[in-house]
């Protein structure tokens, strides 16, 4: 789910190279349910056309300030009223300079000064504009006036230099546009998560490891900044992109994802035991890649510590909360490890269901019973997931 579901929206473009991201942050955003009006500063029409963006959200663009279409004449004062939010992407030096000063010589700066909805700027511009510090100091002062700034990014710019000052990418800003939609439940919280698969070095090749796809532990260490945690992702194997405003830290072993945990657990307020976590691991890793000398290899295992168990039995431990994925009789399973580890949340699901799937169908398991959840993608499972902590914290 959402939260810019239903979500009134002004998509103010204005004039750079970046304009061109503004079309596909357009898409997302009416795919993700919201209802988004267009307007245009006349720099912007340079680079992208009024007819792209038009055909892409069903409504006509807005340009000029006086605009017979509107009833009253004032498009500055309807199209503001009726938003829950402004989002200028990009955002010029030029108007951002415009912000600060108050000004307001063409209808989307009106439009702004106006407003009485948040109002959001992904910058774009060129490096040596972005440091410039007359542009800093005007960053300054726009976050001082409560205005939320989003980027910008670091990478290669249309001028072919490389450094900060870029236009966040489309999916970064529908998470962040998101995120300033998600009620902040946990704000003030600071949350650990483990995630992904764990890899248990056989030789310099070859690894013990497992199925799982970390999306599980992803979605809820996004959606967790979302609710306005300070997030720790501790990562073992996966593709997987790390999450907007999220904190990773990379540890592929059980060994390597134990001390990342034991490390950080100090004043944490949440710990989410998501990764799949190997329960043994080879005595010895050989140093040279093993041989097929014969028809058969046995391998000595010893046990891995019990990340989840440790940390549940510390002094002053954090609210734990543990994932059970089990292939049978997963309740009877899961609420037996949830009690033997003195947990007050226990996740359940089927591990042929869930392993590597963009959806999941879980069970909550708590002192007062089992809380089914219907099957949902792994980001509303989470969301559910996350309201449920919230409300036993």
């Amino acid at each position: 789910m959402h939260f810019i579901q239903n979500k009134h929206l002004v998509l103010g473009i204005t004039g750079g190279i970046a304009a061109y991201k503004a079309a596909e942050l357009l898409r997302l955003l009416v795919k993700a349910g919201a209802d988004v009006q267009v307007v245009m500063t006349a720099a912007a029409c340079q680079f992208i056309t009024p007819v792209t963006m038009q055909a892409l959200s069903g409504k006509p663009v807005f340009i000029e300030m006086w605009d017979s279409s509107i009833s009253n004449g004032m498009p500055h004062i309807e199209l503001s009223r009726r938003a829950d939010a402004i989002l200028l992407a990009p955002a010029s030096a030029d108007f951002m300079a415009k912000l600060v000063q108050g000004r307001a010589d063409d209808l989307l700066s009106t439009l702004c000064l106006a407003r009485d909805c948040p109002l959001l700027v992904a910058p774009a511009m060129n490096k040596q504009m972005w440091e410039n510090p007359a542009t800093q100091r005007n960053i300054n002062q726009l976050k001082a006036d409560g205005i939320s700034i989003l980027g910008p990014d670091s990478g290669e710019q249309a001028c072919g230099e490389i450094g900060l000052g870029r236009m966040l990418e489309a999916e970064a800003l529908l998470a962040l546009v998101n995120a300033h939609f998600t009620p902040k439940l946990l704000a003030g919280k600071r949350v650990l998560i483990t995630a992904g698969a764990t890899l248990e070095m056989l030789d310099p090749v070859r690894a013990m490891t497992n199925l799982s796809s970390g999306k599980m532990g992803y979605a809820i260490a996004q959606v967790a900044a979302d609710m306005g945690a300070e997030v720790t992702l501790v990562s073992g194997a996966t593709t997987l992109n790390t999450p907007i405003g999220v904190t990773k830290i990379k540890a592929e072993s059980a060994n390597a994802m134990y001390d990342a945990v034991m490390s950080n657990i100090i004043q944490q307020d949440i710990f989410i035991a998501v990764a799949a976590v190997a329960d043994y691991r080879p005595v010895t890793q050989q140093s040279e890649k093993i041989k097929k000398n014969s028809s058969t290899l046995s391998i000595e295992l010893t046990r891995n510590k019990d990340i989840l168990a440790e940390v549940a039995s510390l002094p002053n431990a954090p609210f734990c909360v543990g994932f059970a994925a089990e292939t049978e009789n997963l309740l009877e399973y899961a609420g037996a490890k949830r009690k033997a580890k003195k947990l007050p949340l226990m996740v359940a699901n089927l591990a042929g269901e869930a392993l590597g799937s963009d959806e999941n169908n879980v069970t909550l398991l708590d002192e007062n019973g089992a809380h089914p959840l219907e099957r949902a993608p792994k980001i509303e499972v989470a969301r559910l997931l996350l309201q449920h902590v919230a409300g036993m914290l």
